[in-house]
């Protein structure tokens, strides 16, 4: 089947990138958000739809060629918000007969001593880590039953203009003014992040092959390094002095928690922070042929990215 048909479910960062991406490439994209928010482009149709509403979801999938999964329920409502979501988008891929490609992360993974592969036990206990296990465990069983064809993006911490991002509000507007920074867990140890135009690429290059069903993927990421050297690389790119740079204490992010629910669910991920955190990304590189975003123009994308808010 090739329709020529793609439909976007979410308009976050990630999601907005591949329906410019598929637009650009003159694809016919639906994108589905509640509000029917999304990039305005020609070749582009705006939905208003609840993305739990599996009989509207796979009405608006009949005959697309891949289902992009790019939805993200705020952090403290996972275990309430994405079961329909999941279930819903698991019934559309079943009845259109479309690809379900799904923006995935690394919580599944755990704690862990080692760089993270696809091969790496989903043995994390944590509540938002078991709903994104449950989530991949239920399509990958349809998958291999042949009811649907499914196949899933895992990135780390995402970097990127717009992005929630551990580099982000809290960090970039600072080093632009000539700030002091703090950044959420140790500064000093070596930490993934994750562009959000390459899992964009990776979640639509995974959709379209063949041989990328049935598996996970971890995207290209070219940036992996301390907060301290990504920040310092960030005011070097910006052409700014390199700030001063200290961890938000532990105190600050727990009294912070009591007013911010969102804040407040960083504890079941502290490891993620206060740890080494590396993903390898070999596997969609040797055998997909793709190919991360280098280091360089991640930094000035992030730093234009803030220039022109």
């Amino acid at each position: 089947m090739d329709s020529n048909k793609h439909v976007v479910v979410g308009a976050g960062p990630v999601g907005s990138a591949v329906v410019r991406k598929l637009a650009a490439a003159g694809k016919d994209v639906v994108v589905v958000t509640r509000s029917g928010s999304g990039p305005d482009l020609s070749n582009v149709t705006r939905v208003a739809a609840d993305a739990g509403d599996a009989a509207r979801l796979s009405e608006l999938t009949i005959g697309a060629d891949v289902i992009y999964n790019c939805v993200n329920p705020q952090y403290h409502r996972w275990p309430t918000d994405w079961p329909p979501v999941a279930r819903a988008l698991l019934a559309a891929a079943e009845t259109s007969g479309a690809v379900l490609s799904t923006c995935s992360n690394l919580y599944g993974y755990g704690p862990v001593n080692s760089p993270m592969t696809e091969n790496t036990p989903l043995a994390a206990t944590g509540t938002k880590a078991k709903v994104r296990i449950q989530m991949w465990n239920e399509a990958l069983e349809l998958h291999n039953a042949g009811r649907i064809r499914a196949t899933e993006a895992r990135g780390s911490d995402y970097v990127g203009p717009g992005a929630q991002s551990l580099l982000g509000d809290m960090v970039v507007p600072r080093i632009l003014a000539g700030k002091s920074v703090r950044v959420v867990g140790n500064p000093d140890v070596e930490h993934t992040f994750t562009f959000t135009e390459d899992m964009a690429s990776t979640l639509i290059a995974i959709g379209s092959d063949p041989r990328a069903l049935g598996r996970a993927w971890h995207v290209p990421s070219a940036l992996s390094m301390t907060q301290r050297q990504t920040v310092e690389a960030l005011a070097t790119t910006a052409g700014v002095a390199a700030p001063k740079v200290s961890s938000v204490p532990a105190f600050v992010l727990s009294t912070m928690g009591l007013f911010n629910p969102q804040i407040r669910e960083f504890k079941e991920t502290d490891y993620q922070r206060e740890r080494v955190y590396v993903m390898d990304s070999t596997a969609a590189q040797t055998e997909l042929g793709l190919k991360p975003t280098p280091v360089a123009e991640i930094l000035s994308a992030v730093v234009n990215g803030y220039r022109t808010a």
